[in-house]
């Protein structure tokens, strides 16, 4: 059986608490599945929807002068960590109990460690929050020193740094829970983004790609299995046109060309399959899975899905 670490798409989750709770019901029963089977399980997650929600209405409560304060982001990402780690660890636990399997979730809000000269600090490109009319963008960087940009033609949003993680801060206690028996649900949203100075580690408002910090959680606890969960059953060339082509597996070297040859978009598959080379390159024998969560056994079995290891033979 695999120690894996399966990095769980916005499918798997939910916008609201009430969506998100019927939501996580479905993706208990297919993680449920894979413990059943006896594999190790380490969990992590996105959190866009959710840490904007948080914000904005921080945000719009100060702006109301009600009394309530300004929440800086990093907060904001620790608070979706927790509510959303609550639903999945109390939705995942009664789907174990119903099976009579005897374990329990544990969420470790977990930080994770940035460069400070990381060159995402000086071009912040991930979109958070609302979408604001020009004026309202304009207002709020000249009284936030929020960086705006318009956004697919559908308004301004605020844009933060999107970093590479570089560490895991709790590494040693999430494998400490692993090692008694317990399913670990890890760096929610990315992990919230800390950059050490001395014996400090400094937050920042910025957002680590999940993917990404998928890829560092299954490096440092020597997971067998990188498992990235999204929308599509495989990956795709030529995704959505007439000369698709689904692609069951991946070498590295094919992979990287794809890469540098534009066949995966920024926003959805291309950190997926970086995420992937990144592991695969790792450590000997390591691979990774990009499926969807209703197909995850499927994958692993070998009946579908796209599997990226480094060249064989």
């Amino acid at each position: 059986m695999a120690r894996m670490v399966i990095a769980l798409g916005g499918n798997a989750l939910g916008k609201t608490p009430a969506e998100q709770k019927k939501a996580v019901k479905n993706t208990a029963t297919a993680l449920a599945n894979l413990i059943e089977e006896g594999h190790e399980l380490i969990l992590t997650h996105g959190n866009g929807p959710q840490v904007g929600m948080i914000n904005l209405a921080f945000e719009n409560s100060a702006d109301n002068g009600d009394g309530t304060p300004e929440m800086p982001f990093p907060e904001c990402g620790a608070m979706s960590q927790g509510y959303i780690g609550f639903h999945l660890q109390n939705a995942i636990g009664e789907e174990l109990r119903e099976r009579g399997i005897n374990k329990t979730v544990s969420t470790v809000i977990t930080q994770v460690v940035v460069a400070y000269d990381d060159p995402a600090f000086q071009n912040p490109s991930k979109p958070i929050g609302n979408f604001y009319r020009r004026e309202e963008a304009e207002r709020y960087s000249r009284a936030k020193g929020y960086q705006m940009i318009e956004d697919a033609g559908r308004g301004y949003r605020r844009v933060v740094p999107s970093p590479l993680p570089v560490d895991i801060v709790e590494k040693k206690v999430i494998e400490t829970l692993l090692k008694i028996g317990e399913i670990v649900i890890s760096c929610g949203g990315g992990g919230i983004p800390v950059i050490r100075q001395g014996n400090k580690l400094l937050a920042v408002s910025a957002v680590i790609d999940k993917d990404y910090v998928g890829e560092k959680l299954a490096e440092v606890l020597a997971a067998d299995f990188l498992v990235i969960l999204t929308a599509v059953e495989r990956v795709a060339l030529n995704y959505g046109q007439k000369d698709q082509q689904w692609l069951s597996s991946l070498e590295v070297a094919t992979a990287k060309r794809y890469c540098e040859e534009g066949h995966f978009a920024a926003g959805s598959m291309l950190p997926k399959i970086k995420a992937a080379i990144e592991f695969a390159e790792s450590g000997p024998g390591r691979k990774t899975l990009i499926t969807s969560l209703e197909k995850v056994q499927d994958g692993l079995s070998g009946k579908t899905g796209t599997v990226i290891t480094v060249e064989t033979g």
